[in-house]
């Protein structure tokens, strides 16, 4: 029994190098009556089903359990531990109001983070499903129909046009026929393929003995020793790949979980430290005291944890998806919308992503001359052009009529509108023919003719012909459509306007040179010709009719790129993302489509995927980094090629749309799928393109940028006004003599701030300001950036300097105003302590509004576009609505330890408060004017 021998198999076990009669043998089955029904079940239940092991689907309680892993929420469920303790201590009166609070945010975080979140991933199970079909096969000397997924080694594969491919498997008959590869080896052209036993070993794409599981028979029939299923089978191997890729972190979720750990140290000996010192300021001792004390240090870690960022980050990411949605853009995790903002290389698929994957003829070469053709796909409109103007020469005319014409009628694809979408069947090199016969206006005259017969192409010939009737004409025509330089061979004279004239060997040499001028340019290349036959000939008369013929010319196709690629590439280039090229086409007409669209300068080169599978670690990282085009690559190139850029640092975009793509996709930072490609492809992805325009990932890139800068701002902003509640307790405690609230209260225990007004603070300013400033506009051009480092902290050392600097100003402006209104401390006042602490607390909870605004920017001042955020300006106008109700209104101020104040003390409050905005307008100030000073030495 033939041995699995799968994608790592060596060369000894390759069925592409072995005679199909060594197989046979070796598998037991006559090929023309193919395996028993009885071997062909015994055969089914000793080896299983042709099938792709699918992973099991992820239980619906570890799906929710995922949403709650993460740093930040373990410090917020140990903060509404210990505030429970404490409520307990306190003789549990009335309800946990705060360890309920960051109950309930810890809970709608998880709720978000579930709803927004695609299902698990199950890749290998859409690869299942992709190649549930049905296969022909000989069993007992008859053809039957039988589940692919019931194909055994042994089979004989009965192939025809439009069929699926159910099974890895070595041809022994072939006639005319070539398959569609591109959702596996990524080349857009079919590939014709052949009975010859390879002599060497050769990539997926080269292995033209062999049909695959997967892939679909675009022309012609074959017949096909079954030598591999299930995951034994190319497509299997890359299942195999899929299951051995691990997701990748994302910088967000990398920098989330270092601030949280930060925090969480960071919380604890704040706690810690402010118990012990009011403890020892005070001389706590009695219970009564020390519960204060540990209630004011349970609610300072509360307020120095942004217990709103979990659910505020996933809020901000919710919008993005819905926004890139809007853009035809479908993300399936929150985290990627952000990770596409710190992409800083694009590794693009060429087939279907750059190009179009229809096969367009460009260029028609005739004796009289060379016309471009207009239009790109499978449209039928352009125009035909001469020098960038239309086309009106007769002779010239004439001959591209010819040309164009006779390669549709040697043709047996079809061309028709769905839904007002043009469609093909067929092979996509035929159906170019039919599509330019519309551009030049022939398609009736096409149509005229009737079809007689013809001689299939085959491998050997490189050609094919057919036998037509034209409408009122005495005598028949045989046409021909092949390789141009087999053609010419066959050719003796050529079309020159009306006329047909000798070749000669000057013709000959003239037409052998457009030839090579195309194929330097990377189109593939065919030739027209005929002759005239005499009437009453029939397709059984035609052996050796295929000489004498009349060259009429060759035409140049290629599948082009889309129109919309070059400026989104050049957009990409701008925001210093590099744009890679990795296919599994031919190098030269990859480096002209890269050339074309301007991700390489002229002259690059091409590295294949032999090429890379001689290469180290270190050899690939080099090479990664001087080249930008990859062609002929395998799957497993892919990964290689990934794994090397993320090596070097990069956060790395793969895109693609074949299975070939897929575990390449799931091993990049973000995985981007283009929405007409393979189900596979789009369960390894993060990010699907609806509409498969590249230049929506470019826009994905600058919303992920924005999205980044905004969650900067939320995270300045919760820092820095929670930094301003810490240091306000912190220093209130220490300095309690100094600004007069030592001898202010009968109390042992006496702080700057009330618990209750903590909580009070945290719930008025935290949220609704960040939610808003999550929202933000772009203010600035993002694009105009390099990407952001994976070494680049989400909280540099500069944001950290600004946090703290923000946060002692509040604590600054907020101790003065309690001071200004107590009888004692640095300046006199007369108020009582509930007022002075009232007026504290409303300074402080105006200065972190105020504070929103200044964290709109780092650098740039709070009032450009001041107003562009409805938003902000909503969630501000209700937190100064709020302050002002739980400081007037009696049921709240005898909840929060409140007390009324006259205009004279807003007018304080709200002036002190407005200090942190002059603040940060200097440092800004400073800052920008130290920038233009550097940049003008």
């Amino acid at each position: 029994m033939l041995e699995p021998h799968g994608a790592n198999a060596g060369a000894g076990q390759d069925p592409s190098l072995r005679p199909v009669a060594d197989l046979a043998h070796e598998l037991a089955v006559d090929l023309d009556t193919g395996l028993s029904a009885e071997e062909a079940a015994r055969r089914l239940a000793a080896d299983g089903r042709n099938e792709l092991r699918a992973t099991p689907p992820v239980p619906l309680w570890r799906k929710i359990l995922a949403q709650f892993r993460d740093p930040l929420v373990y410090l917020l469920l140990v903060a509404v531990v210990v505030s429970l303790i404490a409520w307990a201590v306190e003789g549990m009166r009335g309800l946990p109001i705060d360890a309920t609070v960051i109950a309930a945010v810890v809970t709608l975080n998880g709720v978000l983070g579930f709803v927004q979140e695609s299902k698990a991933e199950n890749a290998v199970a859409a690869l299942q499903s992709m190649t549930a079909a049905t296969s022909t096969v000989m069993r007992d000397g008859v053809l039957v129909t039988v589940p692919s997924a019931e194909l055994v080694r042994g089979d004989v594969l009965v192939l025809s046009e439009g069929e699926a491919v159910g099974a890895d498997a070595r041809l022994f008959r072939a006639s005319a026929l070539r398959v569609q590869e591109s959702s596996l080896t990524g080349e857009s052209e079919s590939v014709t393929k052949g009975v010859a036993t390879l002599t060497a070993e050769a990539p997926l794409g080269d292995r033209l003995d062999m049909v695959f599981k997967g892939t679909a028979v675009a022309q012609g029939t074959g017949r096909a020793l079954v030598t591999d299923t299930g995951m034994s089978t190319q497509m299997g191997a890359i299942a195999e790949m899929l299951d051995a890729t691990e997701d990748e972190v994302t910088p967000l979720q990398r920098e989330i979980a270092a601030v949280s750990k930060l925090l969480g140290f960071t919380v604890i000996v704040i706690a810690v430290v402010v118990m012990v010192v009011t403890a020892l300021v005070n001389q706590v001792t009695t219970l009564g005291d020390f519960v204060t004390v540990l209630l004011l240090g349970v609610s300072l870690a509360v307020a120095a944890v942004p217990e709103g960022l979990p659910a505020i980050l996933s809020v901000v990411l919710a919008i993005g998806v819905q926004r890139m949605a809007r853009r035809n853009a479908v993300v399936k995790e929150l985290q990627s919308v952000e990770t596409l903002g710190s992409a800083s290389v694009i590794a693009s698929d060429k087939t279907g992503t750059l190009t179009k994957n229809e096969m367009t003829i460009e260029r028609v070469i005739t004796a009289s001359g060379a016309v471009r053709l207009t239009g790109v796909g499978y449209r039928p409109e352009g125009r035909a052009l001469v020098d960038g103007k239309e086309l009106t020469d007769p002779a010239l005319t004439r001959e591209v009529s010819m040309v164009i014409g006779g390669g549709a009628l040697a043709n047996d694809a079809q061309l028709a509108e769905h839904d007002g979408e043009w469609q093909i069947q067929g092979d996509p090199t035929e159906a170019a023919f039919l599509v330019a016969a519309h551009k030049v206006g022939t398609v009736e005259q096409v149509r005229s003719f009737q079809r007689r017969g013809d001689i299939p192409f085959t491998s050997e010939r490189k050609m094919m012909s057919v036998l037509v009737d034209p409408e009122g004409a005495g005598e028949r025509a045989l046409v021909t459509k092949g390789a141009p330089d087999v053609l010419l061979e066959r050719c003796t004279h050529r079309q020159l306007g009306d006329e047909i004239v000798p070749l000669g060997d000057d013709g000959r040499a003239s037409a052998l040179a457009d030839v090579e001028e195309l194929s330097q340019q990377a189109y593939r290349t065919l030739g027209v010709a005929y002759r005239r036959i005499a009437a009453g000939t029939s397709v059984e008369d035609l052996t050796g009719a295929e000489k004498d013929l009349v060259y009429v010319g060759v035409v140049g196709i290629i599948d082009p790129p889309r129109p919309e690629v070059a400026q989104a590439i050049a957009d990409a280039h701008r925001a210093g993302v590099r744009v890679m090229m990795i296919t599994g086409d031919h190098p030269t007409t990859a480096v002209r489509i890269a050339e074309d669209l301007g991700i390489v300068d002229e002259g690059a080169r091409a590295v294949t995927g032999a090429g890379l599978d001689q290469l180290d670690s270190a050899d690939l990282r080099d090479l990664t980094r001087q080249v930008s085009v990859y062609a002929r690559v395998a799957p497993q190139n892919k990964l290689q090629i990934v794994d090397g850029l993320q090596a070097d640092g990069h956060v790395v975009a793969m895109t693609g749309d074949g299975v070939n793509d897929a575990p390449a996709l799931k091993s990049a930072d973000i995985g981007v799928a283009m929405g007409t490609g393979t189900d596979v492809t789009k369960e390894a992805a993060n990010l699907i393109l609806g509409d498969d325009n590249f230049s929506t990932i470019v826009a994905a890139v600058r919303q992920g940028r924005v999205i980044f800068d905004n969650i900067k701002k939320f995270l300045r902003y919760l820092l820095s006004s929670n930094m301003g509640e810490v240091f306000t307790v912190f220093f209130g405690v220490v300095l309690a003599g100094l600004l007069g609230l030592t001898g202010a209260s009968d109390d042992a225990v006496v702080v700057p701030l009330l618990a209750t007004q903590i909580l009070w603070i945290n719930l008025v300013t935290d949220s609704g300001p960040a939610l808003a400033m999550g929202v933000d506009p772009e203010v600035d051009d993002v694009m105009a950036r390099p990407p952001r480092q994976l070494t680049e902290r989400i909280i540099d050392r500069r944001m950290w300097t600004g946090i703290l600097s923000i946060g002692l100003v509040m604590a600054m402006a907020t101790l003065i105003t309690i001071d200004i209104f107590l009888p004692g401390g640095m300046i006199a006042g007369n108020d009582s302590l509930e007022v002075a602490r009232t007026a504290g607390f409303t300074t402080l909870v105006l200065a972190q509004l105020f504070n929103a605004l200044n964290s709109r920017s780092e650098t740039t001042t709070a009032f450009h576009r001041i107003f562009v955020n409805r938003w902000l300006w909503g969630a501000l106008g209700l937190g100064a609505t709020l302050q002002v109700a739980v400081v007037e209104l009696p049921p709240l101020q005898a909840a929060f330890g409140t007390a009324s104040m006259d205009l004279a003390h807003w007018g304080v409050a709200v002036a002190m408060a407005s200090s942190v905005l002059w603040f940060d307008e200097l440092r800004k100030l400073l800052w920008r004017a130290s920038v233009a000073r550097d940049a003008r030495r």
